[in-house]
């Protein structure tokens, strides 16, 4: 229940990864998510903001333990039968044995697949086991604040640039002067 105030904030920014893509051909995204006590879901694939915002705003957080390991091994999943550009993971808090986490995680990282990790607040087991996912994936880690709400679009118009176009694309907004994506360049393997 503690993730309903940065959900809501999710929905009003996610339209920006779909507006940093149109140019280059557009992102299909997949939202998963996990609630209560073994609830974790995946949604069809959509293609644009409007479908994305749909799917979220039919979704109330519920308390209950975090459910990691199930979204990691998911995305592992998926990258066995399709291509899977990347990974982002928004969260505040760690409830699993971070060894089981990073196992997923290499594995993840074999495939090619990137993790870009965003925690909200300050815990400081989900920073290091965020990070560690991160690095293991090549993918990057990043701390904002709820109360900042433009850091959380800042960054996942980052990644929505790397899925779509990769490492030159995320190279050419950094050379724009985007921090985001000089942070994740500073970060991906």
């Amino acid at each position: 229940m503690s993730r309903q105030p940065t959900w809501d904030m999710a929905q009003s920014i996610q339209g920006e990864m779909f507006r940093t893509t149109a140019a280059q051909g557009g992102l299909d995204v997949q939202l998963v998510y996990f609630r209560g006590f073994g609830e974790c879901r995946a949604s069809r694939f959509v293609s644009g903001g409007e479908g994305l915002g749909a799917l979220m705003s039919r979704i109330v957080c519920r308390g209950g333990r975090t459910q990691i390991g199930k979204v990691l091994r998911h995305a592992l999943d998926e990258s066995r039968s399709g291509r899977v550009g990347a990974l982002v993971f928004i969260g505040d808090a760690l409830e699993e044995q971070i060894d089981a986490l990073t196992a997923t995680a290499g594995e993840l990282g074999l495939l090619g697949v990137k993790a870009f990790m965003f925690q909200e607040g300050q815990d400081a087991d989900a920073r290091h086991a965020y990070r560690e996912i991160a690095r293991l994936t090549g993918g990057a880690y990043a701390a904002f604040d709820s109360a900042a709400p433009r850091r959380l679009a800042e960054l996942l118009a980052a990644v929505a640039a790397y899925a779509v176009g990769g490492r030159l694309e995320l190279e050419r907004r950094a050379g724009k002067g985007e921090g985001a994506a000089r942070l994740l360049l500073s970060q991906i393997g």
